[in-house]
């Protein structure tokens, strides 16, 4: 007889019930010491298995689970392939094209397998659209107006921005090579590619949002992405009001320096807003005049009718044929521009936007990162050392003061909030230093119980000296501007 038996079925019962089976725990009472019987130790209490194993099966089941609906979205749209025409829909992705196609998609599901309830067959139904006709698993992100910011971080990991504070998603790409593709839809329709021999690249979305993709090699987790949206509705002086990024004052003063033609150079660090302002303040150039962009992936949004949208050009698979923005910078200069808006200046093309401020080009802005109004100078320097004209320091300077009559720091604080921080007049040299003064400036106060930074935004009292060029140009100036006092109270 084997170590092991098999017990007999027990026999059925009269009411023809299937008998309930046994407890494998229960053991007879005679086969068991009683508890409490003196002399003879209790049972061994019969062993769990630990929180992690039980916290494991539901685990391994979402896994299965996951892995099926992705083979399931695979083998259909491989299918749907077979059948359409994918190259003509992709040009033709009218609402109505969407919808047939969807009615397909939902008829394959329903082929592939019958038991998908109904919620399943259209989520896979949408999730095959959007990567038909868009870019997969970001489609339900760029949808969202509230996020500002995706950052993926691998095709396992992706983050957003809203308000200000960074969330982790459960989007999910399927792996590496499902991420790459989605970069690929991107920067393919700008000629542009991100490969091992390339594997960095700057692109934008069809509504302006920038795009900066880096893999591996160099990326050693995987494919990391970042997106910065420009969403349809673009943030305007109102909402900067709204939400007291700065106060009217401010504003009314920055459209009489944008109607004087004043340089304006824009100052910030990362995601601090400087793009949005630069885009603002363009909005205050006239329309009859001839504004040049220049962009290294093209986002500003002009409303002006008479605009000329420069853009770069990466090299090519043999390394040439690239296109900087300091060439399109000397390209710009001989196309008859009444502006020159400049999308950021970050090289040795600093010293000829210097130049072009200094010979004609009057009301040219563009932006730097920099701390603060007051390290603007020495990150110019910088940059205007790296052109590989070696100037002394003091030609550099003066070339700045020159050059730019106010600088506007636009600074993203503790919490999330951004505002305009800082509003500069450039006063020219006393010796070897470029001297400046604040007009508006924030004065943060403290964090709040939400960790959002509050403050006020003050008119420091002093009057500009180039308020006699705004009366010339038609400004009306309020005094009261310059009033010291408090303009805005964020609490």
């Amino acid at each position: 007889m084997g170590l092991f038996t098999q017990k007999p079925a027990p026999p059925p019962r009269a009411d023809g019930a299937r008998p309930a089976a046994p407890d494998a725990s229960a053991a007879p009472s005679s086969a068991r010491p009683a508890a409490g019987v003196p002399g003879k130790p209790p049972p061994p209490a019969k062993a769990s298995p630990p929180p992690a194993a039980v916290k494991a099966r539901p685990d391994r089941l979402v896994d299965e689970r996951t892995a099926r609906m992705n083979e399931l979205k695979s083998e259909i749209h491989r299918k749907l392939v077979d059948q359409l025409d994918m190259t003509k829909l992709s040009r033709d992705a009218t609402e109505e094209v969407r919808e047939q196609v969807r009615q397909i998609i939902l008829a394959l599901c329903e082929e592939a397998d019958a038991l998908l309830n109904f919620t399943e067959r259209q989520r896979l139904a949408q999730e095959i659209l959007d990567e038909t006709f868009g870019l997969g698993p970001l489609e339900a992100l760029l949808a969202d107006p509230s996020i500002s910011d995706i950052l993926i971080n691998g095709p396992h990991q992706v983050y957003v921005e809203r308000g200000g504070r960074l969330e982790l998603t459960d989007v999910k790409f399927k792996d590496n090579a499902h991420l790459l593709h989605v970069i690929d839809k991107i920067v393919s329709p700008l000629g542009r590619r991100c490969d091992e021999v390339c594997p960095m690249v700057d692109a934008r979305l069809k509504d302006g949002s920038r795009v900066n993709a880096i893999i591996p090699p160099l990326a050693i987790d995987g494919p990391s992405m970042s997106i910065r949206r420009f969403g349809a509705d673009p943030i305007t002086w109102d909402d900067y009001i709204r939400f007291k990024s700065t106060a009217p004052e401010i504003v009314e003063f920055l459209k009489a320096c944008v109607h004087a033609g004043l340089n304006i150079l824009i100052v910030g660090g990362t995601g601090s807003g400087k793009t949005t302002l630069l885009n603002n303040l363009s909005s205050f150039i006239p329309d009859d005049e001839r504004i040049v962009t220049i962009e290294d992936a093209a986002e500003l949004q002009l409303r002006q009718p008479h605009v000329v949208r420069l853009e770069t050009r990466p090299a090519n698979i043999e390394g040439k044929g690239r296109i900087t923005i300091r060439d399109l910078l000397i390209n710009a200069l001989r196309m008859r521009p009444d502006r020159i808006v400049v999308g950021e200046c970050r090289g040795g093309e600093t010293l000829d936007m210097l130049q072009a401020m200094n010979t004609g080009h009057e009301g040219s802005m563009t932006t730097i990162h920099a701390n603060s109004t007051r390290d603007a100078v020495q990150r110019v320097e910088t940059m205007v050392m790296m052109s590989g004209f070696e100037l002394p320091t003091k030609a550099i300077r003066q070339q700045f003061a020159s050059a730019i009559n106010l600088i506007v720091q636009a600074a993203r604080l503790t919490g999330g909030p951004r505002k305009i921080v800082a509003v500069t007049e450039v006063q020219g040299m006393e010796g070897d230093v470029v001297t400046m003064q604040d007009l508006f400036r924030f004065e943060q106060d403290g964090v709040n119980a939400n960790g959002r930074a509050f403050g006020r935004i003050v008119s420091t009292g002093v009057r500009p000296g180039f308020i006699d060029r705004l009366v010339a140009s038609g400004a009306v100036i309020d005094p009261q501007w310059f009033v010291a006092r408090d303009l805005v109270i964020d609490d």
